[in-house]
């Protein structure tokens, strides 16, 4: 079945009036006898209140405890694909009971090459209440293929319709489902409807502004895996490569690219850019609020003449300053951008930031190369397929959609400063900055690494964000960060171009005594 086909089904099946659907006590295992080509519907059943949701990945906590809901797992197009193996686009809706329905729906985004089922939740970034204890509809899919060796197996991409699915079908797909199951559940369509996803589903949700500009009318985009062929030949290739260049080697000659520096020469450089742009916002406080004005030059620490101590090698220094500045290829072209320098990048676990490289790479064990070849490397590592990279958002846009973007300074995985570059191309497409203001903003967080983590206020609601934008025509100036790294602490993360600065008196660990500006 295509996927026009499959969306026009759906639309008749759920045009006939639901009437007291919603109120039966039985509503949800009704779920269960829903008839149309293509749905499976594998599983509906009621979730007592309390349920708690055991932690997605090591580190973050529980969720829950819940409010009951029904929940509704099922397949869309099941088929054999590539090699006999089995294929379809796993999806699971929550649907709070009808009293505790707040009217709208909100899809979670993927992460990593997907590949499971998430609970639908929609705890990402939503501060401390997940969406569907606020009273979201809330769905979750796999996009198309069932990971078979953890969240980093592509092998799926030998089948075809998989890998388009994964790429930006499924998505779409799973929303226009869910969004009829929701009208037929409690006898009225959702009003609003929002997506929230970091990484992968930072990718996701650009996509989905992008080849689907009326199914959303909110979507967060976190750290979006923009373009992972360019970023991850730039932490593959290029920083492995300049870091080889200054390395200490063993005894065979090849490069110990994890030990170009050590533990004091690593203090050394961050207390060095720590000193030069920590204090800038008015505060030291281990956090630096505009890496984007901070204009530290790693050179001011390189030994000079007969100078050992309280300094770092120049050529270590050079090879820092190289891959920091992100590859070009021989017209000078930049392939992707450079990385900032910022609070989080000597951080060890649990992803080590760019001076802080561990024994194996994301990829594997480190290339021992003294010189990468940009422009070959770069020949085939762009994917139109999978990359989000149209910037014509006018649909999206004067159809009422808002777009929020969020990106750690201290990523070491994708460059906040791509993000930003994308943003920052909106406005030549798009009427100019001031106009793009008026439905998408960006803010960058200070020392936080991929999703979170770092030295860094990673706990932040940018669903109540985008809702409020959407619902109220109120746009995020600012949202207060908290996070484990600093407790006790609170500050504004300011919509860009702005960044936090300290009013000069009251309580320095408090939001309300910030600006931004």
């Amino acid at each position: 079945m295509t996927h026009l086909k499959f969306t026009l089904l759906l639309l008749a099946l759920f045009a006939v009036p639901a009437g007291a659907r919603a109120q039966s006590a039985d509503a949800c295992k009704e779920v269960t006898g829903l008839n149309v080509k293509g749905v499976e519907i594998t599983k509906s059943e009621l979730v007592p209140s309390g349920t708690t949701i055991p932690a997605p990945y090591p580190g973050a906590p529980a969720i829950g405890p819940l409010p009951a809901h029904c929940r509704v797992d099922g397949v869309i197009n099941r088929r054999k694909g590539f090699g006999g193996q089995e294929f379809g686009i796993g999806f699971a809706l929550a649907l709070p009971q009808p009293e505790a329905w707040n009217g709208d729906f909100m899809m979670q985004g993927g992460g990593g090459g997907n590949g499971f089922v998430a609970y639908p939740t929609g705890s990402s970034f939503a501060g401390d209440s997940p969406a569907l204890s606020r009273g979201f509809a809330v769905a979750s899919t796999d996009t198309g293929h069932r990971a078979k060796a953890g969240s980093f197996d592509f092998s799926f991409m030998s089948d075809e319709q998989a890998y388009l699915d994964f790429a930006f079908l499924a998505n779409a797909e799973v929303a226009v489902l869910a969004k009829q199951i929701i009208e037929r559940y409690y006898a009225k369509p959702p009003a609003y409807s929002y997506f929230v996803g970091c990484s992968t589903g930072g990718r996701e949700g650009m996509i989905l502004s992008q080849r689907y500009p009326a199914v959303f009318n909110g979507i967060v985009s976190g750290d979006p895996a923009m373009r992972t062929g360019r970023s991850n030949l730039t932490i593959a290739q290029w920083i492995p490569v300049a870091y080889n260049q200054a390395a200490p080697k063993d005894a065979s000659g090849k490069p110990q690219t994890d030990q170009l520096l050590t533990d004091e020469e690593r203090k050394i450089f961050m207390d060095g850019l720590m000193k030069r742009c920590d204090a800038r916002d008015g505060v030291a406080d281990g956090m630096i609020s505009d890496p984007l004005g901070c204009d530290f030059d790693p050179a001011v620490l390189a030994c000079k003449a007969g100078q050992k101590e309280s300094c770092i090698a120049p050529e270590k220094i050079a090879a820092i300053k190289k891959a920091f500045a992100g590859p070009k290829n021989a017209y000078g072209t930049q392939i992707y951008p450079g990385f900032l320098y910022d609070a989080g990048i000597a951080e060890k676990s649990p992803l080590p930031g760019l001076l802080a490289l561990g024994k194996n790479g994301l990829f594997g064990p480190y290339p021992s190369a003294m010189e990468l070849d940009v422009d070959k490397a770069a020949l085939h590592v762009s994917d139109p397929l999978v990359e989000p990279a149209s910037t014509n958002l006018s649909t999206f846009s004067e159809g009422g959609g808002k777009l929020i973007f969020f990106h750690g300074d201290s990523d070491p995985w994708f460059s906040a400063l791509d993000t930003l570059e994308y943003y920052k191309s909106l406005a030549a497409t798009n009427g100019g900055a001031d106009q793009v203001a008026q439905w998408s903003r960006i803010f960058l967080v200070p020392g936080m690494a991929h999703c979170g983590g770092g030295p860094a206020l990673d706990h932040f609601d940018m669903l109540t964000a985008v809702v409020n934008w959407v619902e109220k025509g109120t746009p995020p100036d600012s949202v207060v960060a908290t996070g484990q790294a600093f407790p006790g602490r609170s500050r504004p993360l300011c919509a860009y171009p702005k960044h936090a600065q300290y009013s000069g008196s009251g309580d320095t660990q408090d939001a309300r005594n910030f600006r931004c500006e």
